[in-house]
């Protein structure tokens, strides 16, 4: 009986990812094992100017693709496919060179390089930095326009949960002792 259970809750799991990935391969929003990478790692590689404080808008999507409350029709997920891919092509073609750039300006700047020298590869990090910040505030943008006013409301309720539970985790890890990193948990210096 439980095996017959199992089979049939695979087979449901591979029916419903096939129906959401298009002919053209397009991606679903299941986690992948790339996407559960340490959050320090990820910070460490981000190509955006703006390193915190702006939503992945995406990423909470495919999070919350299945979510009742959230109800996304298939018509939503098919848009939000398109705007994932179209938003994650640019960051793909970015990311390597800003990532190239900073390892070049830390190794020149370990090394004693003039600063002067490094300006154009400053420059150019910086335009692809805004670039990157550019295309993330576009999709975020596109990415609440496919949503109706319910399901943005929604969203902005599970942040101000998710906020307030962080809070008091932080002050409980306080009132025990444990110290945050300045300015991570807002508690202090």
């Amino acid at each position: 009986m439980k095996r017959l259970a199992i089979t049939s809750l695979t087979a449901i799991a591979l029916l419903s990812a096939t129906l959401y990935a298009s002919e053209e391969s397009t991606p679903t929003m299941p986690m992948t094992k790339k996407s559960q990478q340490s959050k320090k790692a990820k910070k460490k590689q981000s190509p955006f100017l703006i390193k915190h404080g702006l939503p992945h808008m995406t990423k909470l999507m495919k999070k919350l693709w299945d979510d009742e409350k959230l109800a996304l029709t298939p018509e939503q997920k098919e848009k939000l496919l398109v705007i994932r891919k179209e938003t994650m092509d640019v960051i793909k073609q970015i990311k390597p060179e800003v990532m190239q750039l900073k390892k070049e300006i830390v190794q020149a700047g370990r090394k004693g390089d003039n600063a002067a020298a490094l300006q154009p590869k400053v420059e150019k990090l910086a335009q692809l930095e805004a670039r990157a910040t550019m295309v993330h505030l576009t999709c975020i943008e596109k990415t609440k326009a496919v949503l109706t006013p319910a399901q943005k409301a929604y969203l902005k309720e599970l942040h101000k949960t998710k906020k307030a539970a962080h809070m008091k985790k932080m002050q409980e890890k306080q009132a025990q002792g444990m110290k945050c990193a300045t300015g991570k948990c807002g508690m202090g210096k």
